[in-house]
Protein backbone atom coordinates (compact mmCIF):
# COMPACT_ATOMS: atom_id res chain seq x y z
CA UNK A 1 0.00 0.00 0.00
CA UNK A 2 1.31 3.47 -0.90
CA UNK A 3 1.84 5.82 2.02
CA UNK A 4 1.57 9.59 1.62
CA UNK A 5 4.89 11.46 1.50
CA UNK A 6 5.52 12.69 5.09
CA UNK A 7 6.11 16.27 3.92
CA UNK A 8 2.87 16.30 1.96
CA UNK A 9 1.05 14.72 4.89
CA UNK A 10 2.39 17.39 7.22
CA UNK A 11 1.41 20.16 4.81
CA UNK A 12 -2.01 18.59 4.44
CA UNK A 13 -2.55 18.42 8.16
CA UNK A 14 -1.47 22.07 8.45
CA UNK A 15 -4.66 23.14 6.66
CA UNK A 16 -7.44 20.86 7.80
CA UNK A 17 -9.86 23.16 6.00
CA UNK A 18 -8.24 22.76 2.56
CA UNK A 19 -11.63 21.62 1.28
CA UNK A 20 -13.27 24.95 2.08
CA UNK A 21 -13.26 26.70 -1.27
CA UNK A 22 -11.41 23.85 -3.00
CA UNK A 23 -11.87 23.14 -6.71
CA UNK A 24 -12.57 19.44 -7.29
CA UNK A 25 -12.21 17.84 -10.73
CA UNK A 26 -14.67 14.99 -11.29
CA UNK A 27 -13.42 11.98 -13.25
CA UNK A 28 -15.82 9.44 -14.71
CA UNK A 29 -13.29 6.61 -14.98
CA UNK A 30 -14.99 4.63 -17.75
CA UNK A 31 -14.62 7.65 -20.00
CA UNK A 32 -11.41 9.39 -19.00
CA UNK A 33 -8.47 7.43 -20.45
CA UNK A 34 -8.09 3.82 -21.58
CA UNK A 35 -4.59 2.48 -20.88
CA UNK A 36 -4.97 -1.13 -22.03
CA UNK A 37 -6.90 -0.87 -25.29
CA UNK A 38 -10.19 -2.44 -24.24
CA UNK A 39 -12.31 0.62 -24.97
CA UNK A 40 -12.99 1.42 -21.30
CA UNK A 41 -11.14 3.94 -19.18
CA UNK A 42 -9.19 2.69 -16.15
CA UNK A 43 -7.15 3.74 -13.14
CA UNK A 44 -3.78 3.66 -14.90
CA UNK A 45 -5.32 5.84 -17.59
CA UNK A 46 -6.08 8.40 -14.89
CA UNK A 47 -2.50 8.10 -13.61
CA UNK A 48 -1.19 8.98 -17.07
CA UNK A 49 -3.29 12.15 -17.12
CA UNK A 50 -2.47 13.43 -13.63
CA UNK A 51 -0.01 16.03 -15.05
CA UNK A 52 -2.81 17.46 -17.21
CA UNK A 53 -5.23 17.61 -14.27
CA UNK A 54 -2.63 19.34 -12.12
CA UNK A 55 -2.02 21.87 -14.92
CA UNK A 56 -5.61 23.06 -14.58
CA UNK A 57 -4.94 24.39 -11.09
CA UNK A 58 -7.52 22.27 -9.26
CA UNK A 59 -7.07 21.11 -5.67
CA UNK A 60 -8.50 17.61 -5.77
CA UNK A 61 -9.95 14.90 -7.96
CA UNK A 62 -13.18 13.03 -7.36
CA UNK A 63 -13.29 9.61 -9.00
CA UNK A 64 -16.70 8.08 -9.70
CA UNK A 65 -17.08 4.43 -8.59
CA UNK A 66 -14.44 1.91 -9.67
CA UNK A 67 -15.36 -0.86 -7.21
CA UNK A 68 -16.19 -4.42 -8.17
CA UNK A 69 -19.60 -4.33 -9.81
CA UNK A 70 -21.81 -6.09 -12.37
CA UNK A 71 -22.09 -2.61 -13.94
CA UNK A 72 -25.87 -2.56 -14.27
CA UNK A 73 -25.60 1.10 -13.22
CA UNK A 74 -21.95 1.52 -14.21
CA UNK A 75 -20.36 1.11 -10.80
CA UNK A 76 -23.10 2.62 -8.68
CA UNK A 77 -24.16 -0.97 -7.98
CA UNK A 78 -21.31 -2.24 -5.79
CA UNK A 79 -20.68 -5.93 -5.21
CA UNK A 80 -17.39 -5.47 -3.27
CA UNK A 81 -16.64 -2.16 -1.58
CA UNK A 82 -13.00 -3.01 -0.88
CA UNK A 83 -11.69 -4.00 -4.28
CA UNK A 84 -11.26 -2.59 -7.78
CA UNK A 85 -13.31 -3.98 -10.63
CA UNK A 86 -10.97 -5.75 -13.11
CA UNK A 87 -12.35 -3.43 -15.78
CA UNK A 88 -10.56 -0.56 -14.03
CA UNK A 89 -7.44 -2.41 -12.83
CA UNK A 90 -6.47 -3.58 -9.38
CA UNK A 91 -5.75 -2.20 -5.93
CA UNK A 92 -2.08 -1.64 -6.74
CA UNK A 93 -3.20 0.64 -9.61
CA UNK A 94 -5.25 2.66 -7.16
CA UNK A 95 -2.21 2.94 -4.89
CA UNK A 96 -0.21 4.21 -7.87
CA UNK A 97 -2.94 6.77 -8.55
CA UNK A 98 -2.82 8.01 -4.94
CA UNK A 99 0.95 8.36 -5.15
CA UNK A 100 0.90 10.16 -8.50
CA UNK A 101 -1.80 12.58 -7.38
CA UNK A 102 -0.13 13.38 -4.07
CA UNK A 103 3.19 13.98 -5.79
CA UNK A 104 1.44 16.69 -7.82
CA UNK A 105 -0.24 18.18 -4.77
CA UNK A 106 -3.68 16.83 -5.65
CA UNK A 107 -6.05 15.39 -3.06
CA UNK A 108 -7.97 12.24 -3.98
CA UNK A 109 -11.67 11.83 -3.22
CA UNK A 110 -13.63 8.73 -4.17
CA UNK A 111 -17.34 8.14 -4.72
CA UNK A 112 -18.91 5.97 -2.01
CA UNK A 113 -22.36 4.51 -2.68
CA UNK A 114 -23.59 3.59 0.78
CA UNK A 115 -27.37 3.69 0.41
CA UNK A 116 -27.59 0.50 -1.65
CA UNK A 117 -25.50 -2.33 -3.08
CA UNK A 118 -25.71 -4.62 -6.06
CA UNK A 119 -27.97 -7.64 -5.70
CA UNK A 120 -24.77 -9.63 -6.33
CA UNK A 121 -23.10 -8.34 -3.17
CA UNK A 122 -22.47 -11.21 -0.72
CA UNK A 123 -24.39 -9.29 1.93
CA UNK A 124 -27.55 -9.38 -0.16
CA UNK A 125 -27.00 -12.93 -1.31
CA UNK A 126 -27.02 -13.98 2.34
CA UNK A 127 -29.86 -11.65 3.30
CA UNK A 128 -32.23 -13.00 0.67
CA UNK A 129 -31.49 -16.64 1.52
CA UNK A 130 -33.88 -16.72 4.48
CA UNK A 131 -35.65 -14.58 7.06
CA UNK A 132 -33.48 -15.74 9.95
CA UNK A 133 -29.85 -15.64 8.79
CA UNK A 134 -27.20 -13.30 10.20
CA UNK A 135 -27.85 -10.65 7.54
CA UNK A 136 -31.59 -11.14 7.18
CA UNK A 137 -32.20 -7.58 8.39
CA UNK A 138 -29.36 -5.88 6.48
CA UNK A 139 -31.70 -4.73 3.70
CA UNK A 140 -35.17 -3.18 3.70
CA UNK A 141 -37.57 -6.13 3.51
CA UNK A 142 -41.34 -5.99 3.96
CA UNK A 143 -44.33 -8.29 3.74
CA UNK A 144 -46.87 -7.68 0.99
CA UNK A 145 -50.27 -6.18 1.64
CA UNK A 146 -53.02 -8.80 2.06
CA UNK A 147 -53.76 -8.56 -1.66
CA UNK A 148 -50.12 -9.31 -2.54
CA UNK A 149 -49.24 -5.82 -3.70
CA UNK A 150 -46.17 -3.89 -2.45
CA UNK A 151 -46.23 -2.57 1.12
CA UNK A 152 -46.64 1.08 0.08
CA UNK A 153 -46.71 3.46 -2.87
CA UNK A 154 -43.00 4.31 -3.07
CA UNK A 155 -41.60 4.62 -6.59
CA UNK A 156 -38.19 3.91 -8.10
CA UNK A 157 -36.22 6.70 -9.74
CA UNK A 158 -35.67 4.39 -12.71
CA UNK A 159 -39.39 3.78 -13.19
CA UNK A 160 -42.06 1.59 -11.61
CA UNK A 161 -42.53 0.56 -7.96
CA UNK A 162 -39.59 0.80 -5.56
CA UNK A 163 -40.34 -2.74 -4.38
CA UNK A 164 -39.37 -6.07 -5.93
CA UNK A 165 -40.81 -9.45 -4.97
CA UNK A 166 -38.33 -12.08 -3.85
CA UNK A 167 -39.65 -15.64 -4.05
CA UNK A 168 -37.10 -17.03 -1.58
CA UNK A 169 -38.26 -14.94 1.36
CA UNK A 170 -41.76 -14.31 0.01
CA UNK A 171 -41.22 -10.64 0.77
CA UNK A 172 -40.55 -7.44 -1.11
CA UNK A 173 -37.22 -5.61 -0.92
CA UNK A 174 -36.78 -1.88 -1.41
CA UNK A 175 -34.83 -0.47 -4.36
CA UNK A 176 -34.91 3.28 -4.87
CA UNK A 177 -32.97 2.80 -8.09
CA UNK A 178 -32.66 -0.31 -10.28
CA UNK A 179 -34.22 -3.62 -9.24
CA UNK A 180 -30.64 -4.89 -9.02
CA UNK A 181 -29.78 -2.19 -6.42
CA UNK A 182 -31.41 -3.23 -3.12
CA UNK A 183 -31.40 -0.61 -0.36
CA UNK A 184 -29.45 -1.27 2.82
CA UNK A 185 -31.26 -1.06 6.16
CA UNK A 186 -29.49 1.72 8.08
CA UNK A 187 -31.72 1.11 11.10
CA UNK A 188 -29.50 -1.93 11.69
CA UNK A 189 -26.35 -0.80 13.53
CA UNK A 190 -24.36 -3.69 12.07
CA UNK A 191 -24.95 -2.20 8.62
CA UNK A 192 -23.70 1.19 9.79
CA UNK A 193 -20.60 -0.40 11.32
CA UNK A 194 -19.87 -2.34 8.14
CA UNK A 195 -20.06 0.82 6.06
CA UNK A 196 -17.81 2.69 8.47
CA UNK A 197 -15.32 -0.17 8.10
CA UNK A 198 -15.46 0.29 4.32
CA UNK A 199 -14.70 3.98 4.78
CA UNK A 200 -11.76 3.19 7.07
CA UNK A 201 -10.38 0.74 4.48
CA UNK A 202 -10.01 3.54 1.91
CA UNK A 203 -8.79 6.09 4.45
CA UNK A 204 -6.01 3.69 5.36
CA UNK A 205 -5.02 3.55 1.67
CA UNK A 206 -4.47 7.31 1.65
CA UNK A 207 -7.78 8.67 0.38
CA UNK A 208 -8.34 12.32 1.29
CA UNK A 209 -12.12 12.34 1.21
CA UNK A 210 -15.37 11.02 -0.13
CA UNK A 211 -18.19 12.11 -2.36
CA UNK A 212 -21.19 10.46 -0.72
CA UNK A 213 -23.72 9.37 -3.32
CA UNK A 214 -27.42 9.98 -2.57
CA UNK A 215 -26.63 10.98 1.01
CA UNK A 216 -30.28 11.66 1.89
CA UNK A 217 -31.42 8.16 0.84
CA UNK A 218 -29.66 6.28 3.65
CA UNK A 219 -32.70 5.77 5.88
CA UNK A 220 -36.26 4.82 4.99
CA UNK A 221 -39.22 5.37 7.28
CA UNK A 222 -39.46 2.49 9.76
CA UNK A 223 -43.25 2.41 9.44
CA UNK A 224 -43.07 2.42 5.61
CA UNK A 225 -45.77 5.08 5.34
CA UNK A 226 -47.08 6.13 1.92
CA UNK A 227 -45.60 9.23 0.31
CA UNK A 228 -48.13 11.99 -0.37
CA UNK A 229 -48.79 13.27 -3.88
CA UNK A 230 -46.82 16.26 -5.13
CA UNK A 231 -48.89 18.95 -6.88
CA UNK A 232 -47.99 19.34 -10.59
CA UNK A 233 -46.69 22.89 -10.10
CA UNK A 234 -44.03 21.60 -7.67
CA UNK A 235 -42.63 18.90 -9.95
CA UNK A 236 -39.26 20.52 -10.56
CA UNK A 237 -36.85 17.57 -10.45
CA UNK A 238 -33.51 18.06 -12.21
CA UNK A 239 -33.57 14.81 -14.18
CA UNK A 240 -36.51 13.91 -16.44
CA UNK A 241 -39.10 15.91 -14.46
CA UNK A 242 -41.99 15.47 -16.87
CA UNK A 243 -41.76 11.83 -17.96
CA UNK A 244 -40.86 10.14 -14.69
CA UNK A 245 -43.74 9.40 -12.26
CA UNK A 246 -41.20 9.47 -9.43
CA UNK A 247 -41.64 13.24 -9.59
CA UNK A 248 -45.35 12.90 -8.77
CA UNK A 249 -44.61 12.19 -5.09
CA UNK A 250 -43.33 14.22 -2.18
CA UNK A 251 -40.74 11.84 -0.76
CA UNK A 252 -41.40 12.39 2.92
CA UNK A 253 -40.86 8.78 3.95
CA UNK A 254 -38.72 7.03 1.34
CA UNK A 255 -35.75 9.33 2.08
CA UNK A 256 -34.75 12.46 4.08
CA UNK A 257 -35.28 10.76 7.44
CA UNK A 258 -34.16 12.48 10.68
CA UNK A 259 -32.15 9.41 11.75
CA UNK A 260 -29.66 10.31 9.04
CA UNK A 261 -28.17 13.06 11.17
CA UNK A 262 -26.97 10.63 13.86
CA UNK A 263 -25.26 8.46 11.25
CA UNK A 264 -23.57 11.48 9.67
CA UNK A 265 -22.17 12.35 13.12
CA UNK A 266 -20.68 8.86 13.37
CA UNK A 267 -19.29 9.22 9.89
CA UNK A 268 -17.69 12.59 10.67
CA UNK A 269 -16.19 11.23 13.88
CA UNK A 270 -14.41 8.57 11.81
CA UNK A 271 -13.11 11.11 9.31
CA UNK A 272 -11.84 13.29 12.13
CA UNK A 273 -9.49 10.47 13.12
CA UNK A 274 -7.62 11.14 9.85
CA UNK A 275 -6.14 14.65 9.59
CA UNK A 276 -7.38 16.85 6.74
CA UNK A 277 -9.89 14.42 5.25
CA UNK A 278 -13.23 15.64 3.95
CA UNK A 279 -16.66 14.67 2.64
CA UNK A 280 -19.17 16.12 0.21
CA UNK A 281 -22.69 14.76 0.14
CA UNK A 282 -24.98 14.61 -2.88
CA UNK A 283 -28.41 15.79 -1.78
CA UNK A 284 -30.91 14.40 -4.26
CA UNK A 285 -34.11 16.28 -3.53
CA UNK A 286 -35.70 18.90 -5.77
CA UNK A 287 -37.93 20.40 -3.07
CA UNK A 288 -35.79 20.33 0.09
CA UNK A 289 -32.25 20.29 -1.28
CA UNK A 290 -30.97 23.48 0.35
CA UNK A 291 -32.75 22.77 3.64
CA UNK A 292 -31.12 19.33 3.82
CA UNK A 293 -27.77 20.83 2.86
CA UNK A 294 -28.11 23.09 5.87
CA UNK A 295 -28.99 20.22 8.21
CA UNK A 296 -26.23 17.94 6.96
CA UNK A 297 -23.42 20.53 7.11
CA UNK A 298 -24.42 22.33 10.32
CA UNK A 299 -21.65 22.66 12.89
CA UNK A 300 -18.45 20.66 12.74
CA UNK A 301 -19.85 17.21 13.45
CA UNK A 302 -21.73 16.39 10.23
CA UNK A 303 -20.39 16.18 6.67
CA UNK A 304 -18.09 18.99 5.64
CA UNK A 305 -20.09 20.12 2.60
CA UNK A 306 -22.97 19.10 0.35
CA UNK A 307 -24.24 19.99 -3.05
CA UNK A 308 -27.83 20.24 -4.13
CA UNK A 309 -29.11 20.46 -7.70
CA UNK A 310 -30.09 24.14 -7.99
CA UNK A 311 -27.30 24.88 -10.48
CA UNK A 312 -27.66 21.53 -12.26
CA UNK A 313 -31.22 22.15 -13.39
CA UNK A 314 -32.43 22.88 -16.92
CA UNK A 315 -33.65 26.34 -15.90
CA UNK A 316 -31.08 28.87 -17.08
CA UNK A 317 -28.97 30.41 -14.35
CA UNK A 318 -30.01 34.05 -14.26
CA UNK A 319 -28.75 36.76 -11.91
CA UNK A 320 -31.99 36.64 -9.93
CA UNK A 321 -31.80 32.84 -9.59
CA UNK A 322 -28.27 33.03 -8.21
CA UNK A 323 -29.31 35.66 -5.65
CA UNK A 324 -32.42 33.70 -4.70
CA UNK A 325 -30.44 30.46 -4.27
CA UNK A 326 -27.65 32.05 -2.26
CA UNK A 327 -30.14 33.92 -0.06
CA UNK A 328 -32.12 30.74 0.62
CA UNK A 329 -28.88 28.93 1.39
CA UNK A 330 -27.79 31.63 3.83
CA UNK A 331 -31.07 31.17 5.68
CA UNK A 332 -31.01 27.36 5.59
CA UNK A 333 -27.30 26.87 6.27
CA UNK A 334 -25.87 29.94 8.04
CA UNK A 335 -22.82 27.98 9.19
CA UNK A 336 -22.87 25.30 6.48
CA UNK A 337 -20.84 24.99 3.30
CA UNK A 338 -22.01 24.31 -0.22
CA UNK A 339 -20.23 22.74 -3.17
CA UNK A 340 -21.39 24.01 -6.56
CA UNK A 341 -21.42 22.27 -9.93
CA UNK A 342 -22.83 23.23 -13.31
CA UNK A 343 -22.25 19.81 -14.92
CA UNK A 344 -21.73 16.23 -13.78
CA UNK A 345 -22.23 12.64 -14.95
CA UNK A 346 -26.01 12.73 -14.38
CA UNK A 347 -27.17 15.87 -16.22
CA UNK A 348 -26.94 17.39 -19.69
CA UNK A 349 -23.71 19.37 -20.01
CA UNK A 350 -24.39 22.98 -19.13
CA UNK A 351 -23.13 24.45 -22.41
CA UNK A 352 -26.01 22.61 -24.08
CA UNK A 353 -28.48 22.75 -21.18
CA UNK A 354 -28.31 26.55 -21.07
CA UNK A 355 -27.52 26.99 -24.79
CA UNK A 356 -24.35 28.96 -24.06
CA UNK A 357 -22.31 30.82 -26.62
CA UNK A 358 -18.50 30.76 -26.12
CA UNK A 359 -18.69 34.22 -24.50
CA UNK A 360 -21.51 33.13 -22.19
CA UNK A 361 -19.61 29.96 -21.26
CA UNK A 362 -16.57 32.04 -20.27
CA UNK A 363 -18.71 34.39 -18.18
CA UNK A 364 -20.46 31.58 -16.31
CA UNK A 365 -17.06 30.00 -15.60
CA UNK A 366 -15.77 33.30 -14.28
CA UNK A 367 -18.86 33.74 -12.14
CA UNK A 368 -18.53 30.20 -10.77
CA UNK A 369 -15.02 30.77 -9.43
CA UNK A 370 -16.31 33.78 -7.48
CA UNK A 371 -19.18 32.00 -5.70
CA UNK A 372 -18.99 31.30 -1.99
CA UNK A 373 -18.47 27.57 -1.64
CA UNK A 374 -16.35 24.81 -3.08
CA UNK A 375 -16.56 23.88 -6.76
CA UNK A 376 -16.86 20.67 -8.77
CA UNK A 377 -15.75 20.69 -12.39
CA UNK A 378 -16.73 17.76 -14.60
CA UNK A 379 -14.23 16.28 -17.04
CA UNK A 380 -14.45 18.00 -20.43
CA UNK A 381 -16.21 21.02 -18.99
CA UNK A 382 -12.93 22.91 -19.30
CA UNK A 383 -13.03 22.21 -23.05
CA UNK A 384 -16.52 23.66 -23.43
CA UNK A 385 -17.84 20.29 -24.55
CA UNK A 386 -21.52 20.23 -25.50
CA UNK A 387 -23.80 17.29 -24.82
CA UNK A 388 -23.06 14.46 -27.24
CA UNK A 389 -25.90 13.09 -29.35
CA UNK A 390 -25.96 9.32 -28.73
CA UNK A 391 -28.16 7.19 -30.99
CA UNK A 392 -30.64 4.85 -29.34
CA UNK A 393 -28.77 1.77 -30.58
CA UNK A 394 -25.62 3.03 -28.81
CA UNK A 395 -27.29 3.81 -25.47
CA UNK A 396 -25.92 2.13 -22.36
CA UNK A 397 -27.78 4.02 -19.61
CA UNK A 398 -30.83 2.08 -18.32
CA UNK A 399 -32.48 5.38 -17.41
CA UNK A 400 -32.36 6.60 -21.01
CA UNK A 401 -33.43 3.25 -22.44
CA UNK A 402 -36.47 3.25 -20.15
CA UNK A 403 -37.69 6.77 -20.98
CA UNK A 404 -36.50 7.22 -24.59
CA UNK A 405 -37.10 9.38 -26.62
CA UNK A 406 -38.65 11.98 -24.28
CA UNK A 407 -35.59 11.58 -22.03
CA UNK A 408 -32.41 10.31 -23.64
CA UNK A 409 -30.63 9.39 -20.45
CA UNK A 410 -27.19 10.33 -19.21
CA UNK A 411 -24.93 8.86 -21.89
CA UNK A 412 -24.63 12.18 -23.71
CA UNK A 413 -22.57 13.62 -20.85
CA UNK A 414 -20.60 10.41 -20.28
CA UNK A 415 -18.94 9.96 -23.68
CA UNK A 416 -15.14 9.63 -23.64
CA UNK A 417 -12.79 12.52 -22.92
CA UNK A 418 -11.08 13.88 -26.04
CA UNK A 419 -7.31 14.28 -25.83
CA UNK A 420 -6.07 14.72 -29.38
CA UNK A 421 -7.57 14.69 -32.89
CA UNK A 422 -5.37 12.04 -34.52
CA UNK A 423 -8.08 9.36 -34.59
CA UNK A 424 -11.85 9.10 -34.39
CA UNK A 425 -11.64 8.17 -30.71
CA UNK A 426 -9.96 11.41 -29.69
CA UNK A 427 -6.95 9.71 -28.12
CA UNK A 428 -9.15 8.04 -25.50
CA UNK A 429 -8.55 4.49 -26.72
CA UNK A 430 -7.08 2.53 -29.59
CA UNK A 431 -10.17 0.30 -29.49
CA UNK A 432 -13.86 0.93 -30.04
CA UNK A 433 -14.94 2.94 -26.96
CA UNK A 434 -17.80 1.79 -24.75
CA UNK A 435 -19.69 4.89 -25.91
CA UNK A 436 -19.05 6.57 -29.27
CA UNK A 437 -16.89 9.69 -29.33
CA UNK A 438 -18.62 12.73 -30.75
CA UNK A 439 -16.93 14.11 -33.88
CA UNK A 440 -17.72 17.60 -32.62
CA UNK A 441 -15.84 16.78 -29.41
CA UNK A 442 -12.73 15.63 -31.27
CA UNK A 443 -12.48 19.09 -32.80
CA UNK A 444 -12.34 20.50 -29.24
CA UNK A 445 -9.65 18.13 -27.91
CA UNK A 446 -7.10 19.06 -25.27
CA UNK A 447 -4.25 19.08 -27.78
CA UNK A 448 -6.18 21.33 -30.17
CA UNK A 449 -6.99 23.80 -27.41
CA UNK A 450 -3.47 23.84 -25.99
CA UNK A 451 -2.39 25.65 -29.17
CA UNK A 452 -5.25 28.16 -29.11
CA UNK A 453 -4.83 30.95 -26.50
CA UNK A 454 -8.51 31.87 -26.86
CA UNK A 455 -9.75 28.33 -26.13
CA UNK A 456 -11.94 27.53 -23.07
CA UNK A 457 -9.16 25.40 -21.59
CA UNK A 458 -6.92 28.42 -21.07
CA UNK A 459 -9.77 30.48 -19.67
CA UNK A 460 -10.38 27.81 -17.02
CA UNK A 461 -6.71 27.84 -16.10
CA UNK A 462 -6.66 31.62 -15.83
CA UNK A 463 -9.89 31.66 -13.81
CA UNK A 464 -8.68 29.02 -11.34
CA UNK A 465 -5.32 30.75 -10.94
CA UNK A 466 -7.11 34.04 -10.25
CA UNK A 467 -9.30 32.40 -7.62
CA UNK A 468 -6.34 30.70 -5.98
CA UNK A 469 -4.42 33.98 -5.59
CA UNK A 470 -7.33 35.79 -3.90
CA UNK A 471 -8.23 34.23 -0.52
CA UNK A 472 -11.50 36.16 -0.37
CA UNK A 473 -12.75 34.17 -3.37
CA UNK A 474 -11.68 30.85 -1.84
CA UNK A 475 -12.77 31.00 1.78
CA UNK A 476 -14.45 34.37 2.18
CA UNK A 477 -17.94 35.35 3.21
CA UNK A 478 -20.30 37.02 0.76
CA UNK A 479 -22.51 40.07 1.13
CA UNK A 480 -24.53 42.62 -0.85
CA UNK A 481 -26.02 40.00 -3.19
CA UNK A 482 -27.91 41.88 -5.88
CA UNK A 483 -29.56 41.21 -9.23
CA UNK A 484 -30.01 44.37 -11.28
CA UNK A 485 -31.62 43.17 -14.47
CA UNK A 486 -29.17 40.67 -15.93
CA UNK A 487 -26.27 41.83 -13.77
CA UNK A 488 -25.30 39.80 -10.72
CA UNK A 489 -23.12 41.48 -8.11
CA UNK A 490 -21.81 40.75 -4.62
CA UNK A 491 -18.74 41.18 -2.44
CA UNK A 492 -16.45 38.52 -1.02
CA UNK A 493 -14.39 39.22 2.12
CA UNK A 494 -11.72 37.34 4.05
CA UNK A 495 -9.12 38.51 6.58
CA UNK A 496 -9.10 42.13 5.45
CA UNK A 497 -9.44 41.45 1.72
CA UNK A 498 -12.72 42.52 0.06
CA UNK A 499 -13.45 42.00 -3.62
CA UNK A 500 -16.41 43.39 -5.54
CA UNK A 501 -17.69 40.99 -8.20
CA UNK A 502 -20.16 41.74 -10.99
CA UNK A 503 -21.24 39.70 -14.02
CA UNK A 504 -23.37 40.74 -16.96
CA UNK A 505 -25.22 37.52 -17.71
CA UNK A 506 -26.64 38.71 -21.02
CA UNK A 507 -25.65 39.64 -24.55
CA UNK A 508 -26.57 43.32 -24.13
CA UNK A 509 -24.48 46.03 -22.41
CA UNK A 510 -25.41 47.08 -18.86
CA UNK A 511 -24.48 49.91 -16.53
CA UNK A 512 -24.55 50.08 -12.74
CA UNK A 513 -23.11 52.10 -9.88
CA UNK A 514 -20.04 50.83 -8.08
CA UNK A 515 -20.49 50.60 -4.31
CA UNK A 516 -18.96 53.42 -2.27
CA UNK A 517 -15.29 53.07 -1.48
CA UNK A 518 -11.88 53.01 -3.08
CA UNK A 519 -11.80 50.16 -5.61
CA UNK A 520 -8.96 49.02 -7.84
CA UNK A 521 -9.76 46.95 -10.92
CA UNK A 522 -8.27 43.46 -11.03
CA UNK A 523 -8.80 40.39 -13.20
CA UNK A 524 -8.07 41.93 -16.59
CA UNK A 525 -6.85 38.49 -17.72
CA UNK A 526 -10.47 37.36 -17.34
CA UNK A 527 -11.88 40.27 -19.31
CA UNK A 528 -12.71 42.28 -16.19
CA UNK A 529 -13.35 45.99 -16.59
CA UNK A 530 -13.03 48.85 -14.14
CA UNK A 531 -15.38 51.69 -13.27
CA UNK A 532 -15.38 54.92 -15.24
CA UNK A 533 -14.21 58.19 -13.62
CA UNK A 534 -17.81 58.94 -12.60
CA UNK A 535 -18.01 55.73 -10.58
CA UNK A 536 -20.30 54.04 -13.08
CA UNK A 537 -19.52 50.53 -14.19
CA UNK A 538 -20.11 49.79 -17.86
CA UNK A 539 -20.27 46.09 -18.60
CA UNK A 540 -20.24 44.76 -22.12
CA UNK A 541 -22.12 41.61 -23.11
CA UNK A 542 -21.07 38.68 -20.89
CA UNK A 543 -18.43 40.82 -19.20
CA UNK A 544 -17.28 40.47 -15.56
CA UNK A 545 -15.83 43.00 -13.16
CA UNK A 546 -13.54 42.34 -10.23
CA UNK A 547 -12.40 45.19 -8.02
CA UNK A 548 -10.23 45.10 -4.89
CA UNK A 549 -11.07 47.46 -2.02
CA UNK A 550 -8.19 49.64 -0.88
Amino acid sequence: MTKMDPKLKAASAADKDWWRGAVIYQIYPRSFQDSNGDGVGDLLGIVSRIPYIASLGVDAIWISPFFTSPMKDFGYDVSDYCDVDPMFGQLSDFDALIEAAHERGLKVMIDLVLSHTSDQHPWFQESRASRDNDKADWYVWADPKPDGTPPNNWLSIFGGPAWHWDARREQYYLHNFLVSQPDLNFHNMEVQDALLDVTRFWLDRGVDGFRLDTINFYFADKELRDNPALPPEKRNATIAPSVNPYNHQEHLYSKNQPENLAFLKSYRALLDEYPATTSVGEVGDAQRGLELLGEYTAGDDHVHMCYAFEFLSAEKLTASRVVETMTRLDAAAPDGWACWAFSNHDVIRHTTRWNLTPAAHRCYTTMMIALRGSLCLYQGEELGLPEADVAFEDLQDPYGIEFWPEFKGRDGCRTPMVWEPSNQNGGFSAAQPWLPVSHDHVMRSVETQEHDPAAPLHHYRRALAFRRTHPALVKGSHANLMAQGDVLSFTRSYKGQTIFCAFNLSDTPSTLDMPAGNWVAIGTELGSTGAASDGRLHLGPWQPCFALQR
